[in-house]
């Protein structure tokens, strides 16, 4: 009988990769655990994320359950994803860009008349509602329609927008803005109005043009703003953080229609689905040889668009819909086309330059170009930014670069 003499480095490389399979399996079932354990303790209600790299999937889970009928938490539940939708405007709008149909410097009014002789707040007073508007110098131009520099603000994050209530006889469309466009970043409903650009320019509704040009070619059949009745048995319902931190169900009944649709909100996916949306961005504008944008328009939008301006870390004006925004530094964090910045290394955690962003129901997201990795992180509870919620997507993210570290 002959025997084979195996090579020490042979032996040695063998060993290793058990060893690096062990780890892998070690650190994928701790996130398990903790993922679970977050659900049992009542943190939150239910979960489903999804990470992957350029080589595939790095972590998938679904933990929880999804409605009050116990139907468990599945990669195919379906979640609202509402400001998350902003990203998908974006790519819309920059689809018109290449195209020359729209300029990132023209002027919003050049698209839509709502934005003519727009009002800013010259003083509001908190007390009694009273208030000054002036004329504001020029109107928002797309891009800071784009990067939240319009002075549009969204009212649970902005006191004065919170509690304006318009003269008998006014009426304002668009607006009043906080300030002139381009002096400040405040989150508002900018993309919003983006959203009313790509129907104006593209004439379809912003249904249509995101399953034609966005959906359909990504291969994500699960999104849409509005859900068919067949499926609405896989959508999540919202849970409510009470003031006892216990969570309570919102009843959900069958889904209504929706007819107008707005580009700052109001989507519904899947973790699988968006993250075909991701990992389209993380590649370049392109997924399975669909091409969505060029390489330089994700550039483009991957890059400070702000300047100096910080990204804020607002205070909450409505707690029960969002606490602060704890998710932003705003000492580095800029904002892109579309995309939150992330300005500074974070030890375990997604590479500066990473894009991401979230929906009011504890929905996130980060595509981390550098290492090619993204991750989708999905709940449905309010206030958004809860520490709990939070808590949960920190740990999945430490998780994910734990596991991808032992695939190099």
């Amino acid at each position: 009988m002959r025997h084979r003499v195996v090579h020490p480095w042979v032996l040695g490389a063998v060993i290793a990769l058990a060893a690096v399979l062990q780890t892998a399996a070690q650190t994928s079932s701790s996130l398990d655990q903790t993922l679970r354990a977050a659900v049992d303790r009542g943190d939150i209600a239910g979960v489903v994320v999804l990470a992957t790299d350029r080589r595939g999937v790095i972590y998938d889970g679904a933990f929880g359950e999804r409605n009050a009928a116990h139907a468990r938490m599945s990669d195919d539940t379906i979640f609202r994803i509402a400001s998350m939708t902003k990203p998908v405007t974006s790519v819309a709008l920059m689809q018109l860009v290449e195209q020359h149909r729209v300029a990132l410097d023209d002027p919003a009014d050049k698209y839509l008349p709502a934005f003519r002789n727009l009002q800013v707040f010259e003083s509001f007073d908190a007390r009694t509602g009273a208030y000054t508007l002036r004329a504001a110098r020029r109107a928002p131009t797309v891009r800071e329609l784009l990067t939240h520099t319009s002075g549009l603000a969204y009212p649970f994050v902005s006191p004065t927008m919170r509690d304006f209530k318009p003269r008998d006889g006014e009426k304002y469309e668009a607006g009043p803005l906080l300030f002139d466009p381009g002096t400040r970043w405040h989150y508002g409903p900018s993309t919003l109005w983006v959203g009313k650009i790509v129907e104006a320019v593209s004439r379809q509704t912003l249904e249509d043009y995101f399953q034609e040009h966005i959906l359909r070619p990504l291969g994500m059949p699960d999104t849409s703003f509005n859900v068919p009745r067949e499926k609405q048995g896989r959508v999540a319902t919202v849970h409510l953080r009470q003031a006892d931190g216990s969570l309570v169900e919102r009843p959900q009944g069958e889904l209504p229609v929706v007819t107008e649709y707005r580009g700052d909100g109001g989507l519904y996916s899947t973790a699988r689905d968006y993250m075909r949306f991701a990992r389209m961005i993380a590649n370049d504008g392109e997924l399975e040889g669909k091409r969505l944008i060029r390489p330089d328009t994700v550039r483009l939008m991957a890059e400070n668009q702000i300047g100096t301006l910080p990204v804020l870390a607002l205070e909450t004006a409505i707690p029960e819909q969002s606490r602060d925004f704890t998710i932003v530094d705003e000492r580095s964090d800029r904002w892109g086309l579309g995309f939150l910045i992330r300005g500074r290394a974070v030890p375990g955690m997604r590479s500066p330059g990473s894009l991401s962003w979230g929906g009011i129901d504890n929905t996130y997201f980060w595509i981390d170009r550098q290492r090619g990795i993204a991750g989708v992180v999905l709940m449905q509870m309010l206030p958004f930014t809860d520490e709990k919620a939070l808590a949960a997507a920190d740990a999945f993210e430490r998780g994910v670069y734990q596991l991808a570290a032992t695939r190099k």
